[in-house]
């Protein structure tokens, strides 16, 4: 499905850094960033553009090379891996921030994906996220088309044990990114510390 969507020559979700993450960017400690299931690179070139060095990974070629594209495109670089995060390697104390913009996966991969992250954190560092919670079903404006795929900020609050949480709301927002998420939106956002 991604390769497919991604191999279009539109970005699916636009060029445009996620709201919530321009939002929140100062809250990022300067340094090397963790772009998770980063599709076609669009928050990891704005991540670039403000001066972090960052790395992208996704699971998807066609995503990766179009995220190329676009650091190319604003005269920034950024490094992209190609993989699936249930094999990708979270090395301890390693990131001084790591960015999950919509990243859905199956309940005990995401667990896992986010103990990983908290030790991937360095001392200092910064877990922002944004994702859908079960609610967004029914508004069908973009997101997994199944429950189990969201997340609720109980959940996540579990998920992050060690971390300092900052800011942690569940609310509805308008998202208009690109062709896929349009429209009215339920939302978890999350910014927490090590």
């Amino acid at each position: 499905m991604w390769e497919e969507r991604y191999a279009a020559e539109e970005y699916a979700y636009g060029k445009q850094a996620n709201d919530f993450l321009a939002e929140q960017v100062s809250q990022l400690p300067k340094g090397r960033v963790l772009c998770l299931a980063e599709g076609e690179g669009r928050n990891a070139v704005f991540l670039a553009q403000h001066g972090y060095d960052v790395v992208a990974v996704d699971s998807s070629i066609a995503g990766m090379k179009k995220a190329q594209n676009l650091a190319a495109q604003n005269n920034v670089e950024i490094e992209t891996v190609v993989a699936d995060l249930a094999q990708f390697s979270f090395l301890p104390d390693s990131y001084d921030a790591v960015v999950s913009i919509f990243c859905h996966l199956p309940v005990l991969l995401r667990q896992k994906v986010h103990r990983q992250v908290v030790s991937a954190l360095k001392p200092g560092g910064v877990f922002l996220l944004e994702a859908y919670t079960p609610d967004q079903l029914k508004f069908k404006t973009g997101g997994p088309p199944v429950s189990e795929l969201t997340v609720v900020q109980d959940d996540l609050l579990e998920e992050i044990h060690g971390l300092e949480v900052l800011y942690s709301a569940e609310i509805e927002r308008e998202v208009k990114e690109g062709l896929y998420h349009t429209g009215m939106g339920a939302v978890v956002q999350l910014v927490a510390r090590k």
